[in-house]
């Protein structure tokens, strides 16, 4: 068999649809990558890039030779939707090389899969229709895709195989990128075209629901997992998408994908097999938060259990601002004690932070702007007294959870002695999934009565060591990623939906 000659490309953003547009800047902030410095990432040690992706080109370099094409992978935090000319920016970026450099054997993409431009409500499809449309119908494309992707027909009509996480908190980045690797490999090697099911019973799950430890969601991944083995090598991968709720798109809802290794009817079957079941377990995907006010008794409560709590409405890894004082400021109202609070998206108080230096007293500002337009409305100005405990430069390497071995630049950061609470201030807006953004700056998870993470789930894997289940309170704090549904002015959304619309029914639910 000849060498194949493979292009790399991708374009990652979670979009919440009521959080402000992404910009240029968000993505040359965290990942925008191109050509050789884009695979010499890839390969380095530790790399600085979605981790499926340096997990798909090792995998490649480790199963034989190949002719690595990269083209562009750009990324950014979770924002809201892409601004139109970035979107084609990058495409146009990716559409020209592929078309210079052409022809291919095979495509990976590596996307999020719950982006939305300001233009398309479905621009990861869009990218990927743009890619087949150059590359021509030869060519295999294989993607991964977060299990939050909001999976469109377009998407699957236009890709061979879709390899979507199984892990939340997201732990398998590593192993998707080499299944994709190795998948592709398989289908090179035998001349296989693999055949796609989408299959989207009317269910939106709210993030807090897609754990995959627990039910409903972990029992759907397990089944299917399940199934495919029970059919050996029919099936290549089965995959089911959870949603990203706050995108708001006609694209919402769970997703099971099913790629047959040729025969599209065993696809269909599995996937309708699996859509039946998660509709049968549907009331399953109900969740009550715990109010702020059992979270201060929690908190100031003596001799009890040490506990974590997300601050659920503020997730940065959703679009939140990272911002939001609610949660801190009630604390700390409340005289909580030996409580570290992490991590406060705020560069201006970070820098003032590190012109005072370590050891000195000040007046801390907690969003000192607030009230402009670009901040969001619950991005409350907080004021409090401070000494500046310790300093770091923010250039770090994850330790464990979703971020482990993969380095982080968070700009300069700050640990605030508040009085009872250590608060984490950092200068890149980030989801505190990881113990390093206290650890970097000598403060100890382990010695702590209470950890409050800005994070939605993600701070499980990272925090397991030393908080159990029963430990790990999600608060209902408000903010753009607030889980509870029926406070948000959905317009796009499939409707009805469950849990949206609790009488929601599907009648031909195996096959519509």
């Amino acid at each position: 068999m000849q060498i194949p000659k493979v292009a790399l490309l991708g374009m990652i953003l979670e979009s919440n649809r009521f959080a402000r547009p992404a910009g240029e800047d968000d993505f040359r902030s965290l990942t925008w990558l191109e050509g050789d410095a884009l695979l010499n990432e890839a390969r380095s040690p530790v790399p600085a890039l979605a981790s499926e992706f340096a997990a798909f080109v090792r995998a490649m370099d480790a199963t034989g030779p190949w002719l690595p094409v990269p083209c562009t992978l750009a990324a950014s935090h979770p924002a809201g939707p892409v601004e139109r000319d970035v979107f084609e920016k990058v495409s146009g970026e990716i559409i020209d090389r592929l078309r210079k450099d052409g022809p291919f054997d095979a495509v990976y993409i590596c996307n999020h899969g719950a982006m939305v431009a300001e233009h398309s409500h479905d621009p990861d499809g869009d990218l990927m229709v743009l890619v087949r449309e150059a590359v021509g119908k030869e060519p295999i494309i294989v993607t991964t895709l977060d299990l939050h992707a909001n999976v469109s027909f377009k998407m699957v009509g236009a890709c061979d195989l879709i390899v979507g996480y199984r892990t939340n908190p997201h732990v398998d980045m590593i192993e998707r990128g080499e299944e994709a690797a190795f998948s592709l490999r398989r289908c090179l090697a035998d001349g296989i075209r693999p055949q796609v099911a989408l299959k989207r019973p009317p269910i939106v799950p709210s993030s807090v629901t897609l754990l995959t430890a627990e039910v409903p969601y972990g029992e759907l991944i397990d089944f299917g997992q399940r199934r495919q083995a029970e059919l050996g090598g029919a099936v290549l991968n089965v995959s089911v998408f959870g949603n990203f709720v706050f995108a708001d798109t006609p694209d919402n809802g769970l997703s099971i994908v099913v790629t047959a290794r040729e025969d599209q009817a065993i696809a269909e079957s599995l996937a309708s097999e699996i859509a039946d079941r998660a509709w049968s377990i549907r009331e399953k995907f109900l969740r009550t938060l715990t109010p702020v006010d059992e979270a201060v008794r929690l908190a100031t409560e003596p001799k009890r259990t040490p506990v974590i709590f997300s601050d659920a409405g503020d997730n940065p890894g959703g679009g939140g601002s990272g911002r939001t004082t609610e949660l801190l400021a009630t604390l700390h109202s409340a005289g909580a004690e030996n409580v570290l609070f992490g991590s406060f998206f705020d560069p201006d108080l970070a820098a003032e932070a590190h012109r005072l230096g370590v050891g000195a007293s000040f007046a801390a500002v907690f969003n000192r702007n607030a009230g402009s337009a670009v901040w969001e409305k619950w991005d409350h100005r907080f004021e409090v007294p401070a000494k500046v405990l310790a300093l770091h430069d923010g250039n770090v390497v994850g330790e464990r959870g979703m971020t482990k071995g993969r380095q982080l630049h968070l700009g300069p950061c700050a640990a605030l002695d508040l009085g009872g609470i250590r608060a984490v201030v950092i200068s890149d807006r980030a989801q505190t999934a990881d113990p390093v953004f206290f650890h970097m700056l000598g403060l100890n998870v382990g010695d702590a009565r209470c950890v409050v993470v800005k994070s939605r789930g993600h701070f499980r894997a990272g925090f397991a060591k030393w908080f159990a289940p029963e430990q790990v309170y999600e608060i209902d704090t408000a903010g753009l990623t607030s889980p509870v549904l029926e406070r948000w002015p959905f317009k796009f959304i499939p409707r009805p939906s469950f849990p949206l619309d609790r009488d929601t029914v599907w009648t031909d639910a195996g096959h519509s």
